[in-house]
């Protein structure tokens, strides 16, 4: 896993960051609030025998330590989602609430875009863009096992969305979590680096840069816009941030995050960013027993 090495200059305990990437992810589910209640999907997991452990820092989610989210009856009826622990990060940070306009910029296959849903009792409008036809048809597939009846799913390249179909109006509030080099996800996918390059990393942080630039320019004044990867590279974390700081009208806000983390890094080789990249959190895999993840809260100020 050599791709690794690069990161030993801005991760604590680096050898225990190696050695759990090295570990494999045991599956988690998301209950799904628009169907069901956590104590409803506990007592749902005990009569179907499913082992699980709750998660302390998210009511809704449980790890099945023995089992696969999906083969069970619970996930079946729509009452709990397939969802990896950090990925509920940026949609409980984002913080959307009913009756709401909310675009999810690269939302297959929708995970977080029904989690969304769920946190506004799926009362609210909720954009759902993708580009890739084959990952569009499981959001959809998702969104109708889920219940989720506020979604609109549009087939698009988020950096040229158009607010036009929907009236024009800008959102409230955006999710940007982007296609990514998806270094985080090694536990859980193996393979991940099999294909890794470094001109790969740089070349999708410029897809990166646009949509979170576009994400700002759709959301009204005031607006909040969840910036989220799961890659440790900083091309494709702070870089970006601090494209979009000099770009658009955004500033990086502090927020709240109940897990193990590390601020945003403001150097790497021979690039500096700027200083409030700080605000943005580093999920590592050995902190939390989790995969990795990096998501930063950006408010917009002004057209």
């Amino acid at each position: 896993m050599e791709p690794l090495e690069r990161y030993r200059p801005i991760v604590d305990d680096f050898e225990a960051f190696r050695a759990a990437c090295e570990r494999p992810l045991p599956s988690a589910v998301r209950v799904n609030t628009i169907k069901a209640t956590a104590e409803r999907v506990r007592r749902a997991l005990d009569e179907a025998d499913i082992a699980y452990d709750p998660v302390d820092w998210h009511d809704g989610l449980f790890v099945l330590p023995e089992d696969s989210p999906g083969a069970n009856w619970p996930y079946f009826h729509g009452w709990i989602h397939g969802q990896e622990e950090v990925s509920a990060v940026p949609a409980t940070v984002l913080d959307p609430q009913p009756g709401e306009r909310v675009w999810d910029a690269c939302a297959a296959p929708g995970s977080k875009t029904t989690q969304l849903a769920a946190l506004m009792d799926d009362d609210g409008e909720i954009v759902a863009t993708d580009n890739n036809l084959g990952r569009i048809s499981a959001l959809r597939t998702n969104t109708e096992r889920l219940g989720a009846t506020s979604i609109a799913v549009t087939h698009e390249d988020a950096r040229n969305h158009s607010l036009k179909p929907f009236g024009g109006e800008s959102y409230d509030r955006a999710l940007v979590d982007v296609p990514c080099s998806c270094e985080g996800t090694i536990r859980k996918n193996p393979d991940t680096f099999e294909d890794w390059t470094l001109s790969h990393v740089e070349g999708i942080a410029g897809v990166q840069k646009g949509v979170l630039k576009r994400a700002v320019e759709a959301t009204a004044p005031g607006g909040t816009v969840v910036y989220s990867t799961c890659t440790f590279a900083p091309e494709e974390n702070e870089a970006v941030l601090d494209f979009a700081l000099d770009e658009a009208a955004c500033e990086l806000v502090e927020y709240d995050l109940p897990l193990a983390h590390r601020p945003g890094v403001t150097e790497w080789q021979d690039e500096t960013f700027d200083p409030s990249v700080r605000t943005a959190k580093r999920i590592y895999p050995h902190h939390n027993d989790t995969g990795g993840f990096f998501c930063a809260k950006l408010e917009v100020t002004g057209e």
